[in-house]
C-alpha cells in the first residue's frame, strides 16, 4: 500500500517561523552576501540601493528534477528572468520576508554609513584647510602688524625731524630779517664805508638769503615725507584690520569644523554600530532561510519518492485491469467461436485539467535564482492571485489522498486525478486558509475543495498550483 504524507508535527507549528514572501525573479547577483554586506573598494555605493524584495515560498525552494539538475548559466538566463521581471510586477513568490527587511536595513545603514564618511572626510577636509589659512592669516597680520609698528616709529621719526628743521627754519628766519634791514646798507654808506665793504656785506647778506632758503626746502621736504608716512601709517591700519578679521573668520571656521568633524565621528561610530548589528541580522535570516530552503529541498524529496510509488501503483493496477480483461475478451471469444478482439489500454480520462481559480497568474513556473543564497532553484508551479478565501476548484475529478500543514507549502491538498492521456497525475493545491474536503472523499472536476490562504512560505493570498506527472513536478500550463 501506497504511504500518505504525514503532516507536520502539530507540536512544532507554533515555532515555525512564518514567511510572508512570494516570490521574485531576481537578476542573477554573483556576490557573496559578506561582500554585500561588507561592502568592497570597487564597489559603487547603492545604496541605494536598490533592494529587491527577496522572495522564496515552498514552491521555488524545490529542487529541481534529475533533468534539471544542471542550472543554466546565469548570463544566458539574464535577458529571460528581465523579461519575467518586467512582465509581472506582482511576482513576489517565493521568498522570505524578514530577509528582505533584514538586507534592506543592511543597505540603508551601509549606504548612510557611507554617506558620513564621505562627509567625514570632507569636513576633516576643510578643517586641515581652514587650520592652514589659520596660520597663513596669522602670519599675514603678524607682518602686518610690525609693518604698522615700523611706519609709527617712521612717523615719530619724521615729526621729531620737522620739529628741528623749524627750530633751524625759525633761526634763519630771525637772521634773515636782522640781515635784511634797508638800515644796514643806509649805514654803511653813510659811515663812509669803502666798496670793498659794502661788497663784503652784500655778500653775508646773501648767504644769510641762501641759508633761509635751504633750511625752509628741507622743512618743506620733511613735511612732505611725513605726510607720506602718515599715508603708510593709515593703509597699514586698514591692512591689519583686514588681516585681523581674517585670522577671526578661520578662528571662528576652525572653531565650527572641529565641532562638525567630533559630530560626524560620533555618527560615523553610531552607524557603523548600526550596520553591525544589520549584518548580524541578515546574516541570522540567511541562515534561516537556508535551513528553510534546506527543509523544502527534503518535503519535496519525500513527496516526489511517494508519488513516484504511487505512479508506479497506479499504472500496475491499470495493467492488472487491462489483462482482466484480456482474460474476459479471450473467455467470451471461445464461448462466441471467433478469434478475441483487441484490448486497448486504460484511457482514464482525457480531458485534461482545468483552472482551480479563474484568475490571473502573478508567477509562472521556472527557474529562479536567488540573489542572496546564490541558489538556482525552480518555482515549481503556477501561482494564481486571488484573495484569502477565495474558493478553489478541483483540476479534474478524483480521490483525496492527502493533507496537511507544512512550514514552506502551508496548508497543503493532494488529489490524485489518476491515468490522464497515459500519465498519471496528481494535483496539489498550497496556502490553503482551510480545507473543504476529507483524505479518502472522491471529488468532481469543478467542485469546490478549499480556500485561497496565505498560510506557510507566503506573504500575500494566493494558490500555488502544483501539478506532478508520473511522480515529478512539471509545469502545470501543459496541463491547462
Amino acid at each position: 500500500m501506497v504511504p500518505h504524507f504525514p503532516g507536520a508535527n502539530p507540536l512544532r507549528r507554533g515555532s515555525i517561523k512564518r514567511d510572508d514572501s512570494i516570490g521574485t525573479s531576481a537578476t542573477p547577483n554573483r556576490r557573496s552576501l559578506r561582500q554585500r554586506l561588507g561592502g568592497s573598494p570597487g564597489r559603487p555605493t547603492m545604496v541605494a540601493a536598490c533592494c529587491v524584495v527577496l522572495s522564496m515560498s515552498a514552491g521555488v525552494l524545490a529542487v529541481v528534477p534529475s533533468a534539471q539538475a544542471e542550472p543554466p548559466d546565469p548570463a544566458a538566463k539574464k535577458k529571460q528572468l528581465d523579461s519575467q521581471i518586467q512582465e509581472s510586477r506582482a511576482d513576489l513568490h517565493d521568498s522570505y520576508d524578514q530577509l528582505a527587511k533584514s538586507t534592506a536595513s543592511y543597505t540603508r545603514a551601509e549606504t548612510q554609513y557611507k554617506a558620513v564618511q564621505v562627509r567625514y572626510a570632507a569636513a576633516q577636509g576643510r578643517l586641515a584647510a581652514a587650520k592652514a589659512a589659520d596660520v597663513v592669516a596669522a602670519s599675514k597680520l603678524k607682518a602686518a602688524e610690525e609693518a604698522l609698528q615700523t611706519a609709527l616709529s617712521d612717523v615719530d621719526a619724521g615729526e621729531q625731524v620737522i620739529l628741528e628743521q623749524k627750530h633751524v627754519a625759525g633761526r634763519a628766519a630771525q637772521s634773515a630779517y636782522q640781515q635784511q634791514n634797508s638800515l644796514v646798507g643806509l649805514s654803511i654808506v653813510l659811515n663812509g664805508a669803502s666798496p670793498a665793504d659794502v661788497a663784503t656785506g652784500v655778500q653775508v647778506q646773501r648767504n644769510v638769503f641762501g641759508i633761509q632758503g635751504n633750511t625752509i626746502t628741507k622743512l618743506n621736504n620733511a613735511q612732505a615725507q611725513l605726510a607720506n608716512k602718515r599715508a603708510k601709517v593709515s593703509q597699514a591700519e586698514k591692512i591689519v584690520a583686514a588681516q585681523r578679521a581674517e585670522a577671526a573668520r578661520t578662528v571662528q571656521q576652525v572653531t565650527a569644523l572641529t565641532l562638525q568633524v567630533a559630530k560626524d565621528k560620533a555618527e560615523a561610530a553610531k552607524l557603523a554600530q548600526a550596520r553591525l548589528v544589520a549584518y548580524k541580522a541578515a546574516e541570522k535570516d540567511k541562515n534561516s532561510e537556508l535551513a528553510q530552503y534546506n527543509a523544502l529541498v527534503a518535503e519535496r524529496n519525500r513527496v516526489q519518492a511517494i508519488l513516484i510509488a504511487r505512479a508506479k501503483a497506479e499504472k500496475a493496477a491499470a495493467a492488472r485491469r487491462k489483462a482482466a480483461a484480456e482474460a474476459r475478451e479471450r473467455a467470451r471469444a471461445k464461448q462466441e467461436h471467433r478469434p478475441p478482439r483487441a484490448v486497448a489500454d486504460d484511457p482514464g480520462s482525457s480531458s485534461g485539467l482545468s483552472y482551480p481559480i479563474n484568475t490571473y497568474i502573478t508567477s509562472p513556473y521556472g527557474m529562479r535564482f536567488h540573489p542572496v543564497l546564490h541558489y538556482w532553484k525552480l518555482h515549481d508551479g503556477t501561482d494564481f492571485g486571488a484573495g484569502c478565501g477565495t474558493p478553489i476548484h478541483a483540476a479534474a475529478s478524483g480521490v483525496i489522498t492527502d493533507r496537511y500543514y507544512n512550514g514552506g507549502y502551508g496548508n497543503r491538498l493532494f488529489l490524485s486525478n489518476g491515468v490522464i492521456n497515459g500519465s498519471s497525475i496528481t494535483t496539489v493545491y498550497n496556502h490553503l486558509s482551510r480545507y473543504k474536503v476529507r483524505v479518502g472523499q472522491r471529488v468532481t472536476k469543478g467542485q469546490v475543495i478549499g480556500y485561497v490562504g496565505t498560510t506557510g512560505y507566503s506573504t500575500g493570498c494566493h494558490l500555488h498550483f502544483m501539478v506532478y506527472e508520473d511522480g515529478r513536478v512539471v509545469n502545470p500550463m501543459k496541463w491547462l
